[in-house]
């Protein structure tokens, strides 16, 4: 059974692509220092997969506590790093940390990967490596804008030091995966999105205020060129991109791929606004949401959506789930979460 390491692996889409290895037959040894997550999201991996996860608490931007992973797991085949922090808002407000830590986990990762010959290496990037594109849908050959934050400056530059690294060491392959916005819950229920604090993101923010933890959200900008003012974006469930991993490292490891560093984007190939997808969750949890219009939020991009016929080509990837089923999962979930805590 092929070892993989999944750093970040009690965040959002880390453990649902923990419970998609497993169920495919992967053996997955898991890594998070919970500075942004919660390790009890792994009892609810354990109760889908049926079996123990191997966790270590540590922060790989430590090198030392880093390297002592892959001394007591020398043989890994594949790692997929999720690892970093990902707020946009919150890296326009703290943009060395942001740098500090996303780009140092990266490189420890890859010297280690490097030491202890790891053929397989799995980079979570995301859509906003192309900043304000000229065109939409973007392709994987899209060129990049300047970035909008921080966060998709660290994102830019931690696809160049992948590919620069595997460049560098013929015998390690990569794929760097451009996420567009995950979004929903694993169907079980057992496993979904918890921000810490106040939700960063969309649909988190949709559900709290729907359930009753946020008195009330605000939609960032009225101005945009959309079809209603409010920013568009790809929304895609979890579920979705987390098969994409377990399908890129199979890809790499059957030696699928024609070149030592691929990219793929990972999007419905749809769009829709904030306000599209109000209306949506309005129709799947049948109760008016309460929301302001407010100004436009630094760093956030006006439009985007993916092409993804490359990974529906290569990879065989098909995503399944629609908008409705991303917010009635989402809902689901935080029903859930509400039904425990109360």
């Amino acid at each position: 059974m092929k070892k993989i390491l999944v750093t970040g692996g009690c965040g959002y889409i880390g453990s649902h692509t923990i419970v998609d290895l497993v169920q495919n037959g992967y053996e997955v040894i898991s890594v998070d220092n919970n500075s942004r997550s919660s390790i009890n999201i792994l009892n609810g991996v354990e109760k889908i997969i049926g079996k123990k996860v191997k966790n270590y608490t540590v922060d790989l931007c430590n090198f030392d506590d880093t390297f002592a992973i892959f001394q007591e797991n020398e043989d890994i085949t594949g790692i997929i790093h999720f690892a970093a922090y990902k707020a946009v808002g919150e890296s326009v407000e703290n943009p060395l940390m942001y740098f500090d830590n996303n780009l140092n986990s990266l490189i420890n990762i890859l010297r280690c990967a490097e030491e202890f010959h790891v053929p397989h290496v799995v980079f979570s990037s995301s859509c906003t490596v192309y900043g304000n594109p000229d065109e939409i849908p973007v392709t994987e050959n899209t060129a990049f804008k300047p970035a909008e934050s921080p966060y998709g400056s660290t994102k830019q530059m931690g696809e160049d030091i992948v590919k620069q690294t595997i460049n560098s060491y013929p015998d390690m392959n990569a794929i760097l995966l451009r996420y567009f916005n995950p979004v929903g819950a694993h169907p079980s229920g057992f496993i979904g999105e918890i921000p810490l604090g106040r939700p960063a993101n969309l649909v988190p923010g949709i559900t709290q205020t729907a359930i009753g933890k946020l008195p009330q959200m605000q939609v960032y900008g009225t101005d945009y060129p959309t079809k209603d003012g409010s920013c568009l974006r790809d929304y895609i469930h979890v579920s979705d991109i987390a098969h994409a991993h377990t399908l890129a490292l199979d890809y790499l490891i059957e030696g699928r791929n024609e070149t030592s560093c691929d990219v793929f984007n990972l999007g419905t190939g749809n769009g829709y606004t904030v306000l599209e997808v109000i209306r949506m969750f309005e129709k799947v949890s049948g109760q008016a949401l309460n929301y302001v219009l407010a100004d436009r939020r630094p760093g956030d991009v006006i439009a985007i959506y993916a092409n993804n016929d490359k990974a529906k080509t290569l990879l065989h990837w098909d995503p399944q789930y629609d908008l409705e089923a991303m917010m009635q999962t989402a809902w689901d979930w935080e029903k859930k979460q509400n039904s425990i805590t109360n």
